[in-house]
C-alpha cells in the first residue's frame, strides 16, 4: 500500500497547466519573499555590480507524499534530540575523547579545539548556550515490500539554515491546493493524495479551513516561531547589560559575505521584538569590542550607520563560519576567539559545533558503551527504541575494523558514504569512489578523519517536477529529505574538581517544530539547497 501514492503521484499535468502553475509560484514566491540573491552562474557579477537583484529559491511544483507515522516520529522526537546533544555538548571530556583522532589529523578541528582551550585556560564567563537545530532523516524503504522507517542523515548544531523559506513552501503549495476555493482547487489536476483526510489526522492545517473542505493541505510549519521564540529565550536569559555604564541590548546574526540565502535569515530576524543586527564575518573585529577592565567581558557591537551608538550582545547566532573555506587568516580564527571569550551566548558555541561532527554521530550508534543512554537517562524505553530505530549503521576506519574493511572492498562499499567533518554539502564521497579517494591519502592516518555510514535507500518511485532559480523546470524521480527544527537553551552548569565535569547542567527551554522538506533528483548524491543541489519541497501526509 505505501507504494501507491509514488506510483501515479504527481498527477498528470497538460501544458498549459504547468504554464499556470509556473506562473503562480514565480509571482507568488517574489510577492511573499520566497527568494535567493542569483548565483553568479545565472547572473554574473558584472551585471548585477549593485546587488539589487532576487530571483525565486528552487521549489518543487508539487507537495510530495510523506508518511503520517514518520512524520509524527520526527517531530516527537526532536526535543530528545534537543536534549541530546545540548547533554553532549555540555561534557567537554566526552567530546575530547570522541575528538582526540580528528585533532592529530583535522587542521579545522583541531584549531576549533584550540579556541575553546584558549577560554577555558582564561575562564569562560557565559554559562548559557543556545542550539537551533536541526534533524535531518530521510525515509529508507530498500523494497517494495516493506514499509518506510525513518532515518537519520545528520544532525545540525550550526546555521540550521531554510527555516524562514520552508514555512513560506509550505504556504505556496497549501495556496496552490485550495485555490481558489478550499474545497474546489483549480491549480492542479485532480489526484486522490489531494482528498481531505480523516478527522484526527496529524493535519493540522485542516482546522484553520472551512468545515466543508475537501482538500488535504500540507501540515502547519511553524519553523519560524519555534527558531525565534529560541532567540527571545536567550536575549531575555542574559538578563541586564553587564557594561559600565549601561548599554541597550541586541542579538548578532554573524553572516557570510555575498550571503544569497539573506530572506531567509530576514524571516526569523525582522519581526523579532528587540534590536537585531547582521554582522559579516569580515567585520567582526572592526564592529565589535570587548572591554579589557571589564571582567564580565560583555560583547559591544557599534553599527556603521551610527558610530556614537553602542549596543550590548545577548546572543551571537552563527549563520557563518562552519566551513574550513571562512577561515582564510589568523585573523578569522582571532575573531572566533573573540567572539567565543564574550559573554554573548553563543549559538552555537564551539563545543556545540564540534558536538555536530558526523563522527560523534557515528559514536552515538554505539551500544556498548550505551552513550545514548548516559546522556539521557530520564528518557523512557520507548522513547530511546524510537530514537536508536533512526540511526543507520555507521563506522569508524580505526585500523583493522570492520568499517575499514568495508570502505577499502569495493563491492561492499557500493551501498555506502564516506563522511568527513564538515557541514554545507559537496563534501560526501559514495559508492565504489570510496576505495580510490581512500588510497589517494597522503597517509592512512587521514582515514580518521571520515565515517562510514550506510546508505538510506528511499522509494525509487518518488517523482516530482521542480522549478530552479535559473527557471529551468525538471521533472523526473527524485530524493525527498525532511528536516525538523529544535531551539534549546542550556546552562552548562560549573566545572567541578579537575573540570572534567559539571554539575548544575539545566535544560531552560526545549521545544522542537516546523520542518524543512528538501527534494533532488535521483542521481545526486549531495542535499545541499545553498550549495545548488536540491530544492525546497512541503509535505502532503499519507
Amino acid at each position: 500500500m505505501h507504494s501507491l501514492p509514488y506510483a501515479n503521484y504527481p498527477p498528470f499535468i497538460s501544458r498549459e497547466q504547468e504554464e499556470y502553475v509556473l506562473s503562480t509560484i514565480k509571482d507568488w514566491s517574489i510577492q511573499h519573499g520566497l527568494t535567493v540573491r542569483p548565483s553568479s552562474s545565472f547572473v554574473p557579477g558584472e551585471v548585477d555590480k549593485s546587488g539589487v537583484l532576487a530571483t525565486t529559491a528552487p521549489v518543487t511544483l508539487f507537495p510530495s507524499p510523506f508518511p503520517e507515522s514518520c512524520f509524527r516520529q520526527a517531530h516527537f522526537l526532536q526535543t530528545t534530540y534537543n536534549e541530546l546533544y545540548a547533554a553532549i555538548s555540555n561534557d567537554e571530556v566526552w567530546i575530547e575523547e570522541v575528538m582526540k583522532g580528528l585533532i592529530e589529523v583535522d587542521d579545522f578541528i583541531k584549531n576549533l579545539w584550540k579556541v575553546h582551550q584558549s577560554v577555558k585556560e582564561e575562564g569562560y564567563v557565559q554559562q548559557l548556550s543556545l542550539g537551533l537545530f536541526r534533524s535531518d532523516y530521510m525515509l529508507h524503504a530498500p523494497s517494495s515490500h516493506e514499509l518506510p522507517s525513518l532515518r537519520q542523515v545528520e544532525f545540525n548544531t550550526i546555521s540550521s539554515s531554510f527555516g524562514g523559506l520552508s514555512a513560506l513552501v509550505t504556504s505556496l503549495h497549501t495556496h496552490l491546493l485550495t485555490f481558489t476555493d478550499p474545497s474546489a482547487h483549480l491549480a492542479y489536476p485532480n489526484h486522490p493524495l489531494f482528498e481531505a483526510r480523516e478527522a484526527g489526522s496529524a493535519n493540522s492545517n485542516s482546522q484553520a479551513l472551512p468545515s466543508d473542505a475537501t482538500i488535504n493541505v500540507p501540515p502547519v510549519n511553524d519553523a519560524v516561531q519555534v527558531l525565534q521564540t529560541g532567540l527571545s529565550a536567550a536575549h531575555e536569559a542574559y538578563a541586564s547589560s553587564k557594561s559600565e555604564p549601561k548599554l541597550p541590548l541586541c542579538i548578532l546574526f554573524l553572516v557570510q559575505d555575498h550571503e544569497r540565502n539573506i530572506f531567509d535569515q530576514l524571516a526569523l530576524s525582522s519581526t523579532l521584538k528587540f534590536p537585531v543586527f547582521r554582522l559579516l564575518t569580515s567585520q567582526i573585529l572592526s564592529h565589535t569590542s570587548i572591554d579589557p577592565d571589564n571582567h564580565l567581558r560583555p560583547l559591544v557591537y557599534t553599527p556603521p550607520s551610527s558610530p556614537a551608538t553602542r549596543f550590548e550582545v545577548t546572543t551571537i547566532y552563527l549563520r557563518a563560519l562552519y566551513a574550513p573555506a571562512e577561515y582564510t587568516s589568523a585573523e578569522s580564527w582571532s575573531a572566533r576567539l573573540h567572539l567565543e571569550r564574550s559573554a554573548a551566548i553563543k549559538c552555537p558555541g564551539v563545543l556545540s559545533q564540534l558536538a555536530g561532527c558526523k563522527k560523534v554521530q557515528q559514536v552515538l550508534t554505539s551500544i556498548s558503551p550505551d552513550h545514548v543512554r548516559r546522556f539521557l537517562p530520564n528518557a523512557s524505553q520507548s522513547t530511546l527504541s524510537s530514537l536508536r530505530s533512526t540511526f543507520a549503521p555507521q563506522y569508524d576506519l580505526n585500523p583493522n575494523s570492520e568499517g575499514l574493511a568495508i570502505a577499502l572492498d569495493e563491492s561492499r562499499a557500493a551501498n555506502h558514504v564516506l563522511k568527513p567533518q564538515r557541514e554545507g554539502g559537496g563534501n560526501n564521497i559514495y559508492r565504489t569512489a570510496i576505495p580510490g579517494f581512500l588510497k589517494s591519502l597522503p597517509s592512512k592516518e587521514h582515514y580518521r578523519s571520515y565515517i562510514l555510514m550506510e546508505l538510506i535507500h528511499p522509494p525509487a518511485e518518488a517523482k516530482n517536477t521542480v522549478l530552479r532559480s535559473d527557471g529551468t523546470v525538471i521533472s523526473g524521480n527524485v530524493i525527498s529529505e525532511l528536516g525538523v527544527f529544535g531551539a534549546c537553551l542550556w546552562r552548562q552548569g560549573e566545572r567541578t574538581g579537575d573540570g572534567a565535569t559539571r554539575s548544575g547542567f539545566e535544560i531552560l527551554h526545549n521545544e522542537g517544530g516546523g520542518y524543512l522538506m528538501r527534494t533532488k533528483g535521483k542521481d545526486s548524491d549531495e542535499g545541499g539547497v545553498a550549495a545548488g543541489f536540491s530544492c525546497l519541497d512541503s509535505v502532503l501526509l499519507y
